[in-house]
């Protein structure tokens, strides 16, 4: 058995190429598991493989390209570089994995490969700083349903969620400061959203969504992701100084009504027509950029606010494979496995 260490990073995934081939084999693996879209299993094989795939591949292939670079996918190249900086950054006790949940790296194929070193223990790290089923509780149970049939089963750590960690804080709060905040009229912390359902089911008995203040994080919702989005928010909000009445925390990406509010783009159009001229916007749920940051609002949100009035919507730089990242990343894992 190795003596080592072995860090298994995950990230959500990315198709292999901006093709409708490809683009369709992603969305088809992704919209299936039954925690992202959880509802009925019939239900939920019609809806996705009948509806949602066939008509939202062509259209999402063409965005994928307007994202693909000569790297490739950047939240693979950036996860890549993660990855092999990381390793240098533990030293020789550890060795780095990256997986993604969708597509590849191939998570199965990558515990193959782990399960042939024998490592002495293993750090499963899923790289999303708040916990939701559809994301970190899916590449979670994934994962150890994959271990499981193994025939030795070293220690095991998850790091299930990192939301208020103080470096991670400190790496969103030095891309902030990259930016003059009073250059802009308002800031928006935009977190990818989720189906309202999802909410209640996280929450200790006897307590719903409704019934709790999301402000401050308490025992009842400790693992509510919107909770934990505010908490994220007023962290890095607190260390920009930037005052409550001038930031709002809102939701991106959602597939219908119900999902949890206020929706970005909305927030957007809202702004623009209130007389702001330049918003700055935060993506914290996101420590890669991908389509979701480059492309939603880099692109569609800036030209969105300009169409009802407004000048720039600037996104602000995600973590990616910035030096004070790796470093981060390091010191989390220390810290989790102390």
């Amino acid at each position: 058995m190795s003596a080592k260490t072995c860090v298994l990073l995950i990230q959500l995934g990315t198709p292999d190429s901006p093709s409708v081939g490809d683009v369709r084999s992603y969305l088809f693996e992704f919209l299936n598991d039954p925690r992202v879209i959880d509802i009925p299993w019939l239900l939920r094989k019609i809806l996705v493989n009948l509806i949602i795939v066939p008509f939202r591949a062509p259209k999402s292939a063409k965005v994928y390209k307007e994202l693909w670079t000569e790297n490739g996918s950047p939240l693979l190249y950036y996860s890549v570089n993660l990855r092999e900086k990381l390793e240098k950054q533990l030293g020789n006790n550890y060795e780095v994995e990256l997986a993604m949940r969708y597509k590849n790296p191939n998570l199965k194929e990558v515990l193959e490969r782990m399960e042939k070193k024998k490592y002495r223990k293993i750090v499963i790290f899923p790289l999303f700083p708040h916990y939701a089923s559809a994301s970190t509780g899916s590449a979670i149970d994934r994962t150890m349903e994959l271990i499981s049939k193994w025939t030795v089963i070293p220690k095991l750590k998850i790091i299930s969620e990192f939301h208020n960690d103080e470096e991670y804080i400190d790496t969103f709060v030095a891309r902030g400061k990259q930016y003059n905040i009073d250059d802009y009229d308002h800031v928006i912390f935009s977190y990818h959203g989720l189906p309202t359902r999802q909410l209640n089911n996280v929450h200790s008995p006897n307590y719903q969504c409704d019934m709790i203040n999301c402000k401050p994080i308490n025992e009842g919702n400790k693992y509510c992701y919107r909770a934990q989005c505010f908490s994220t928010t007023r962290l890095i909000a607190e260390r920009l100084n930037i005052p409550e009445e001038k930031y709002t925390v809102a939701f991106q990406s959602r597939l219908d009504k119900k999902w949890i509010e206020p929706f970005s783009d909305k927030v957007v159009i809202e702004k623009a027509k209130e007389g702001a001229k330049k918003l700055l916007v935060f993506s914290p749920a996101f420590v890669a950029d991908c389509l979701e940051t480059t492309i939603e609002i880099g692109d569609e949100y800036d030209e969105l606010f300009k169409e009802h009035g407004g000048e720039k919507v600037q996104l602000v730089e995600s973590l990616n494979d910035k030096e004070d990242w790796v470093e981060a990343v390091k010191n989390i894992i220390q810290k989790n496995l102390q």
